[in-house]
């Protein structure tokens, strides 16, 4: 979900960055900038892969050029190929796009009440979070999707925050994440931080999360399992939603399982 000046991406996604397995973020946001700069694909789509598998429905995105092909290189894949499958392209940038998302895939698959009953049961996990921390003091909350350079969070990773009982702050609402400093977060005077850098999971993100913590004094600093809970336009967002919560109001929701959140100070 990131997006750097001059860089029309969405976020590193560094887990699964190409050729670059266990670089550090400064290396991997330099070799994405590198590679967007000379034009070089990040990806390779296999067209014979494709033809072989020959499908019915084909879900794409063009929210981040990072994290995958973009949808109109496959939609020529598929057209040079003589494919007849249909393609959705699937571009959420709030809470509210994401879940709607869902629905469109049950339609698009032609299981429409599947998508209508998860979307439900999803919605009512999200309510009882809002209720269960209604009218509680929300703290300032920053979240942090990549370290190096800083990035404020963006997409729908507001709205998680809101959701769980805080007040977003250094964010960027329904547009993509962006490059910041961190003394522009320190000015934002948050409470607690949460270090999220896309694409990775617990263990990595609170490796960060010390390595930046003392930016950050007074303030509690969090790890997120970000992968699995935070970055990707997926159901188990509703799951970083609720242990946002869980770390924010511990007092008033179910604790977060240890693999999705780690209190770093």
């Amino acid at each position: 979900m990131r997006g750097d000046p001059g860089v029309p991406v969405g976020h590193h996604c560094g887990r699964r960055r190409p050729g670059h397995p266990g670089h550090s973020p400064g290396d991997i946001d330099a070799y994405v900038k590198a590679q967007v700069a000379a034009g070089a694909d990040l990806y390779t789509l296999h067209s014979g892969a494709l033809a072989g598998l020959d499908p019915d429905l084909i879900l794409t995105q063009d929210l981040c050029r990072v994290c995958a092909l973009p949808s109109g290189r496959v939609a020529d894949a598929v057209a040079h190929l003589g494919c007849r499958a249909d393609v959705l392209s699937l571009d959420p940038y709030t809470l509210d796009d994401v879940l709607e998302s869902i629905r469109a895939v049950g339609a698009a698959a032609r299981v429409p009440d599947r998508a209508e009953a998860l979307v439900d049961g999803l919605w009512a996990r999200l309510a009882a979070v809002r209720a269960a921390v209604a009218g509680r003091p929300r703290p300032r909350v920053a979240v942090v999707e990549w370290v190096d350079p800083p990035f404020g969070a963006g997409h729908w990773i507001p709205d998680l925050v809101d959701v769980a009982g805080g007040e977003p702050v250094g964010t960027h609402r329904g547009a993509r994440s962006g490059p910041t400093t961190w003394e522009a977060l320190r000015a934002a005077r948050p409470e607690v931080v949460l270090v999220a850098p896309c694409g990775f999971r617990l263990d990595s993100a609170a490796e960060q999360a010390s390595a930046v913590a003392g930016h950050f004094p007074g303030a509690q600093v969090w790890a997120l399992d970000a992968d699995g809970l935070i970055v990707r336009a997926a159901p188990r967002l509703v799951d970083g939603a609720e242990t946002i919560a869980a770390i924010l109001h511990p007092d008033a929701v179910p604790a977060a399982p240890p693999e999705a959140a780690r209190r770093i100070t």
